[in-house]
């Protein structure tokens, strides 16, 4: 029986002009991005061959690939134990390193990278603590080694936080039927256990995957040529037509990353019965329970107590060498009002794609709300060069301005404000609004007065979600941002450019300040699980 609550309707029912509206929303995420491929045509096809397979294209493919690859297979082997350890086991502390292993998840990663450069680097903060203890030489940073280990470092809470997921949801006496027919632990497990857990586990493999082939600053701080660091190269140095052949295929790995995840994904035959957790008592370690601590120790103290102490320490020495590249509060300022008028725009497109595709279930509303999903699937550097085209070429006088700015970044992080309002949408009661239409208001009276302050909760948390993705985005804000408008990211960027860390502390620490209210509502879905 379905539910009454989340009740479609026939799309010939739905206000044409709801539609209208909805189409021309996607329309506009959509058609921007067709510059791209404009760009990549005008090449000749001879060039656009040799370009495409000579040898330093071949090597940003390899190094990609193997990034994502290691990056992936990583956070899947932090993630997983991590999730069992806090869930299932009596680990020491249990409930603070729940919410300690997954706080990594708030610092963008490009912070990361500065700190691990300050820390290990040549002559860093490492090399000089240790250098009395005749220590000369620290494993190499730059590279695979350093852009691997940062962008795993905060890219495993994903598979973690999927993973916790999954196993507080699991029914446990399905682990104890297998158990009484002779099934040790670890065959319990990997029969039992693991069959619920891989849907989650390629969930957040899949979200750690597309966050390592389209991350672009730890690798260009790591110094790893990949296809987010060479489009940029590309940019900078007018080779429009390279940039445009790199991003194209970037796009077409990031396809195949999503192909394969609804491949391997397992059925959905798998479920739990939602059996409580604190009903079944933990797993004993034992002899193993104070050393299995040393696991997420050493992780947060990695992408943790690390770059808090690098910038603690920056944020005393910035100032005195270069008093011009000091804060100023208007960079702070500037970042909050553009990403509040970002998240502002977002939630007003939003709302009439996803009012359509929660009342309807015609095939309209299915395309135009998909279509507003490409910009979050597209990396932030590809389009970002994307508007870099459409502005110079078709409207000059709206490119590097800030209302450029603000659609860039409605088209990348609109998807969060439509997923937000559209399950907020089909958990009211459509006929409520219907009761309203019989009673003399007009639609839109009625989606004013009656759905309106019931999805307000769902609006707001889109809105939230837009304004704190939007504070952290690099890519976009440095190639679309107007002649002289500073925010925390271009003050972190143009400190990296100027070997000035010291300055990225001040920003930095806001960052990170500001991304944790994301994490504080993510985690309170959990109730007291902690």
């Amino acid at each position: 029986m379905s539910n009454p609550l989340s009740r479609r309707v026939s799309g010939g029912e739905i206000s044409f002009g709801l539609a209208v509206l909805a189409g021309a929303v996607a329309a506009c995420v959509v058609l921007p991005l067709t510059w791209l491929f404009l760009e990549a045509a005008t090449i000749d096809p001879e060039r656009a061959w040799s370009l495409l397979f000579r040898q330093a294209t071949l090597d940003i493919v390899l190094n990609s690939l193997l990034l994502m690859g290691l990056v992936t297979g990583f956070s899947i082997l932090l993630g997983v134990p991590l999730a069992y350890l806090t869930t299932r086991t009596d680990l020491p502390f249990r409930r603070f390193w729940s919410v300690a292993v997954a706080l990594p998840l708030v610092v963008p990663s490009y912070l990361g990278a500065f700190a691990f450069v300050s820390a290990f680097g040549p002559r860093g903060e490492f090399h000089d603590l240790l250098a009395p203890l005749g220590i000369q030489r620290l494993p190499e940073i730059y590279g695979f080694p350093g852009a691997t280990l940062v962008i795993t470092l905060y890219t495993f809470p994903y598979v973690y936080l999927t993973t916790r997921g999954a196993l507080l949801s699991f029914d446990t006496r399905l682990v104890d039927a297998a158990r009484t027919l002779n099934h040790d632990r670890w065959r319990a497990f990997k029969r039992v256990t693991l069959p619920h857990l891989r849907p989650a586990i390629a969930a957040g493999g899949l979200l750690s995957a597309l966050y390592a082939v389209s991350d672009f600053g730890t690798p260009a701080i790591m110094r790893l040529p990949v296809f987010t660091r060479q489009i940029y190269v590309e940019y900078r140095s007018f080779g429009q037509g390279y940039a445009a052949l790199l991003s194209l295929q970037l796009l077409v790995i990031v396809l195949a990353v999503l192909a394969l995840e609804r491949w391997v994904r397992p059925g959905e035959d798998v479920h739990g019965s939602g059996t409580s957790r604190a009903e079944e008592p933990p797993v004993r370690l034992g002899k193993w329970r104070w050393p299995a601590m040393a696991l997420p120790a050493s992780i947060v103290f990695l992408a943790l107590v690390v770059p808090l102490w690098i910038f603690g320490r920056w944020l005393v020495t910035a100032g005195r060498s270069h008093p011009s590249m000091g804060f100023q509060w208007s960079y702070a300022f500037n970042s909050v009002g553009i990403a509040a008028a970002a998240a502002f725009v977002a939630v007003l497109a939003s709302l009439p794609v996803a009012y359509y595709a929660a009342r309807s279930d015609s095939l309209l509303s299915t395309l135009f709300e998909r279509a507003t999903y490409v910009g979050f699937a597209v990396p932030g550097i590809v389009l970002a060069l994307t508007l870099v085209y459409f502005g110079t070429r078709l409207v000059p006088w709206f490119y590097q301005t800030l209302p450029l700015l603000v659609f860039a970044y409605v088209i990348r992080f609109m998807p969060q404000s439509v997923g937000s309002i559209r399950t907020s949408t089909l958990q009211t009661d459509p006929t409520l609004f219907e009761a309203a239409q019989t009673l003399g208001e007009s639609s839109f009276g009625a989606f004013r007065r009656v759905t309106l302050p019931l999805i307000a909760p769902g609006i707001v948390a889109g809105a939230a979600l837009v304004f704190l993705t939007t504070m952290k985005e690099l890519p976009i804000t440095i190639m679309l941002r107007p002649g002289g408008f500073e925010t925390l990211v271009t003050q972190i960027w143009q400190a990296r450019n100027s070997v000035n860390l010291e300055y990225v502390a001040v920003p930095a620490l806001i960052l990170i300040v500001v991304s944790g209210l994301s994490l504080v509502v993510l985690l309170s879905q959990e109730g007291n699980e902690y």
